[in-house]
């Protein structure tokens, strides 16, 4: 209680340092709620085009419904498809007619013999895509493969790129964090040089010096977080109608509020190593 005391002290004291810490750690949790909110919603966007059947193939006529049961099961046993579904002649030919229920001729030039059986397959992984795709093309029972491999290699690859930028700015964020936070605790342990000493004098032991800076530190650190996590989620909030009108039906941020506060409460750990290292690196070069 006594070092909490202190603390509270300092911040008083000194409320411009207290606030420009307090900014710098906001600015760090803010980008990385952001970038956590945008890999969220990718790993999302991701799941969605797993759960659809991503390998349509189209069987030649004379293929059996015997051998393309044993195809289906052959790419069930592999372990990389999450769904696989057979479409018939006749079911090909419903789905057509309510496709083009409303042009009478293109019903008309159509019947069941003219279009293919297939197999709709999605995988468990977006990259096992690729193989299966590969897979059935080298079947002699299948006429063709539609595999958008464009799409998924490029929704692959931009998410990948999202990750390792986001990773590499909350990195450098971090730092400059904990050089600016070892700055200012610094600046006020100089202030205090001489009150350090005279505690020195009267026996008082390091870490009863240190803990007072410590917590000084955790609080720079969780606030910080607290406020760069509340305007996030508020930026969030305010672009979600936006965001959901552009992807309609593409399940992209469907934030549950668990989330929030389980990404609060990881953010609040991780401000309150980052505010205890700061702090301990400030007080290691006076106290040691």
């Amino acid at each position: 209680m006594k070092a909490l005391r202190t603390s509270w002290k300092h911040l008083r004291r000194s409320p411009y340092q207290a606030l420009a810490a307090i900014f710098i750690m906001m600015q760090t949790f803010f980008v990385i709620t952001i970038f956590s909110f945008v890999i969220y919603g990718s790993a999302q966007l991701i799941k969605y085009f797993e759960s659809k059947p991503q390998v349509t193939a189209f069987f030649k006529d004379e293929a059996q419904p015997e051998n393309i049961n044993a195809l289906a099961d052959t790419l069930k046993t592999s372990g990389k498809v999450a769904t696989i579904r057979y479409v018939s002649k006749k079911e090909a030919l419903q789905i057509y007619k309510q496709q083009f229920k409303d042009d009478p001729l293109l019903l008309d030039l159509v019947t069941e013999g003219i279009l293919p059986a297939s197999l709709e397959i999605s995988a468990i992984n977006i990259e096992d895509l690729v193989t299966i795709s590969d897979s059935l093309k080298n079947s002699p029972l299948v006429q063709q493969v539609i595999f958008p491999r464009d799409v998924i290699e490029t929704l692959s690859s931009i998410t990948s790129a999202l990750r390792k930028v986001g990773m590499a700015i909350i990195a450098v964020l971090a730092v400059d964090a904990i050089f600016i936070m070892v700055i200012i605790i610094g600046i006020k342990i100089s202030q205090k040089k001489e009150e350090i000493e005279i505690m020195r004098l009267l026996s008082a032991t390091n870490w009863y010096i240190r803990w007072p800076f410590l917590f000084e530190g955790v609080f720079y650190g969780v606030i910080g977080a607290i406020i760069g996590w509340s305007l996030a989620s508020a930026v969030l909030l305010y672009t979600l109608p936006v965001l959901r009108s552009f992807f309609g039906s593409v399940p992209v941020l469907q934030v549950h509020p668990i989330y929030l506060l389980g990404l609060l409460g990881g953010e609040i750990i991780v401000a309150t190593i980052l505010g205890v290292f700061s702090s301990f690196l400030a007080v290691l070069r006076y106290l040691k």
